[in-house]
């Protein structure tokens, strides 16, 4: 008993504590620009989680303040993260200070140490704000308390979207900029470059002349964890990280890529040595090689010449039909080929896998006479992110009354550049011999479209060719060159005597 009033003893006087704070204003954004009371705490940078050794170079001058995470399963609560995330802050220690951005409330008290290890005693002077997202602005509030004499530099559109989120009075505190706009730090210059819809409209990215830093905000990240690895030249990018680079620009960024084409268009026209993204690794060599990956998603145009297949399937038929495809176009000499069950791949996936592909074959069983449930909504998301300029392929299974490729397509025609490699197949629950030739063919065209080998026609011949035996009782016919000595017709249930060979 006396343990348990001891705990609400201590419950009672943290409460007060916490509510005596809020009324001085400690706790609000209340308290920004008025001085604080002499007894306030203060932060006093002890160590209490992270320390210094999260803080990493970028330059001589510019420190990685920023934090990762993976406790987070969905990014923005819809995205899959299973590599964890990246939060990037960026520091600039010359004759002023400069913090580039700050980081998500799920980091903020890394981030603060990091901050604190870096500045030490000294102030911080500007606070640079290229994204008003909450995932990267969460601790401007409380740098602004922290740091009483720090500037914001932002855009007028990113000014009217803080006070959305925060009670953040930055009167007097502004500095608002818009194209060109430059401030110099010492040694450095910084230039402010807009990117609006990039893919907020407040957006910009900063440009500092003396390092060739482009603090680019979202433009240029990835998901995953940075796992102590700050560099893309440190982590084997190629092939563990693009797909989640692409999946997340394809997914964050995509539907605006008139304007990333824009922002390329300035960046061309500046020396760039690093990009440092607001989330995953920082560039600093092979640039050309990230940027061309930007240039052809953002004009739509295929990363790779491939083939994805989706499907769409409840009893295995439709199943059977995409795998049928596949190993045509494998035959075919088609190496490029990936297959992806809709209902079991995340939509984020299939949207990234949309834009390295060149070639897109979806097949769809008929479900409540429309598209199957899961490869409408693939559909919608493709046109909600934009694609253009693919070749597609439909196959429909509907037992009875199949419509599901006229309403795919109706989806589709809707795309800016839609092209179709073939006619679509049509089969009534599962395929075939009949259906096994126009599968060939199907697969034979998109293999035709990709400019590559395509199955030799021999091969459909050859399909068209096999030995068929008819069940002389039922009609039942087994295909195959020989009938097994111990076969039994599904149908009838007669055994081989039963069967004659179709001539």
């Amino acid at each position: 008993m006396a343990a348990e009033i001891g705990r609400r003893s201590f419950i009672k006087a943290a409460a007060a504590g916490a509510a005596g704070a809020a009324m001085a204003g400690i706790l609000s954004g209340s308290a920004l620009g008025e001085e604080a009371p002499e007894d306030a705490p203060s932060f006093d940078g002890k160590k209490k989680f992270a320390g210094v050794g999260c803080v990493r170079n970028v330059t001589n001058d510019i420190y990685y303040v920023g934090a990762s995470e993976k406790r987070t399963e969905l990014f923005e609560n819809v995205y899959p993260i299973p590599r964890g995330v990246a939060y990037n802050s960026y520091l600039l220690v010359d004759d002023k200070t400069v913090l580039f951005d700050t980081v998500d409330r799920s980091v903020t008290g890394q981030f603060f140490e990091n901050v604190l290890s870096v500045l030490g005693d000294r102030p911080l002077d500007y606070l640079v704000v290229n994204h008003m997202e909450p995932d990267h602005s969460s601790a401007i509030t409380e740098v602004l308390v922290r740091y009483p004499e720090a500037k914001v530099v932002l855009t007028a559109p990113a000014a009217a979207i803080l006070n959305q989120f925060f009670s953040c009075d930055i009167s007097g505190r502004a500095i608002i900029v818009t194209e060109g706009d430059t401030l110099n730090t010492g040694l450095h210059t910084l230039t402010f470059v807009l990117a609006p819809m990039v893919h907020w409209p407040e957006v910009m990215m900063t440009y500092d002349d003396y390092s060739g830093a482009l603090f680019s905000a979202d433009a240029f990240g990835s998901f995953g964890a940075l796992n102590g690895n700050l560099f893309a030249d440190e982590v084997p990018f190629e092939t563990e990280w693009l797909p989640d680079a692409r999946r997340y620009y394809t997914n964050i960024v995509g539907k605006y890529g008139k304007y990333v084409q824009d922002v390329l268009a300035k960046a061309a026209t500046v020396d760039i040595r690093l990009l440092c993204p607001t989330h995953g690794p920082v560039w600093r060599n092979n640039l050309g090689w990230i940027l061309d990956k930007y240039d052809k998603w953002s004009s739509y145009t295929p990363e790779e010449q491939a083939v994805m297949i989706v499907y769409g399937s409840v009893y295995g038929g439709t199943e059977s039909a995409a795998n049928m495809v596949a190993a045509a176009l494998s035959r075919a000499g088609v190496a490029n080929v990936s297959v992806y069950d809709v209902s079991k791949t995340h939509v984020s996936e299939l949207i990234g896998e949309a834009f390295r592909c060149s070639h897109i074959v979806l097949a769809s069983i008929t479900y409540n006479n429309g598209i199957f449930t899961p490869m409408k909504n693939f559909l919608l998301d493709l046109e909600a992110h934009n694609l253009k300029n693919r070749t597609f392929a439909l196959i429909e299974n509907g037992s009875w009354s199949p419509v599901a490729a006229r309403l795919m397509a109706e989806i589709l025609d809707r795309l800016e550049g839609t092209r179709y490699a073939a006619d679509p197949v049509t089969f009534l629950s599962s395929p075939d011999n009949v259906t096994a030739i126009d599968l060939v063919g199907l697969a034979d065209a998109v293999g035709a479209s990709l400019g590559g080998t395509v199955l030799q026609e021999t091969e459909a011949e050859q399909a068209s060719s096999s030995v068929k035996w008819r069940c002389t009782v039922c009609g039942y016919e087994y295909e195959g060159e020989e009938l097994p000595a111990d076969y039994v017709c599904p149908i009838c249930g007669v055994g081989p005597d039963k069967f004659e060979k179709v001539e």
